[in-house]
């Protein structure tokens, strides 16, 4: 028994993480930016993750490695400080199960007003998700992702932006301890309204009851640029996995544009 028990707890220490297989659609650090008032939009979120884990993370799960990822996000902006959103369809091409539907999810951003004028800015996001069996093992998840900020003007660049997301998100099991800390952060470099640079990161911590170990954490490392051309922002980059616990190579590609505005009164 004792030898059973040995073999037993090695093995659940070379089991990956979660995280470590888990495809995402949305690859995003959240600056607290919202449509205007009676203004529809529409983000396009696209990953392909080039390099990543090659076993599921469960049975019948969608395989990491060489999935393509995405899904489109309807957003409506309600009043200057709320936001409304689902994404739907959220889908994966892979080569064991070709195309799947993944599921959806709805989403209410709460924001500071005119987040993008402001020096500090903070706001929070809440998503409620319904999953597929080969996404994810739970039928019902959430997450809530904080979101703090500075805008800083220096005389020599039109603007830095340092943004931090800290994400929880929650299985519906185990209260308040059992929540996954997975950050995210973002130090931008905007050269003008149209052109920047980023470095992001995005981090899976572990439950806040208990912390992965160094070893068992995932952190991935992104270069970003963005682009904003013709009435559509573009977000494109690609990222590395700095842990065994993360996919090792992901590319990215994000388009965004409004598709409707209420018309503004007459003077």
């Amino acid at each position: 028994m004792s030898l059973r028990a040995l073999l037993l707890i090695a093995f659940a220490l070379f089991i990956p993480t979660r995280f470590a297989f888990a495809q995402t659609d949305e690859i995003q650090v959240y600056d607290a930016a919202i449509a205007e008032v009676g203004t529809f939009n529409l983000t396009w979120h696209n990953n392909f993750i080039a390099d990543g884990a090659k076993e599921p993370a469960f049975p019948g799960a969608i395989i990491a490695n060489h999935s393509f990822n995405g899904v489109t996000e309807w957003a409506y902006g309600i009043a200057p400080w709320f936001e409304g959103g689902l994404y739907l369809p959220l889908y994966s091409f892979t080569d064991k199960y070709g195309a799947t539907f993944n599921g959806g999810k709805i989403r209410m951003l709460f924001v500071l007003p005119h987040a993008a004028e402001r020096k500090f800015f903070f706001g929070s996001n809440f998503e409620f998700s319904v999953n597929s069996n080969r996404w994810d093992e739970r039928r019902f998840t959430s997450e809530i992702r904080p979101i703090v900020g500075v805008h800083l003007r220096p005389s020599w660049l039109h603007q830095v932006d340092l943004i931090v997301n800290p994400i929880l998100d929650n299985s519906w099991a185990g209260g308040f301890r059992s929540l996954d800390f997975a950050p995210s952060s973002r130090a931008a470099f905007d050269f003008s309204e149209k052109w920047a640079i980023a470095v992001e990161e995005y981090a899976d911590i572990g439950e806040l009851r208990d912390f992965y170990p160094a070893s068992r954490q995932s952190h991935e490392v992104w270069g970003v640029l963005d682009h904003a051309f013709g009435g559509v922002s573009m977000e494109t980059g690609i990222g590395f996995g700095v842990t065994s616990s993360s996919d090792k190579v992901t590319l990215k590609l994000i388009l965004s544009r409004d598709l409707h505005s209420k018309p503004k009164p007459q003077n």
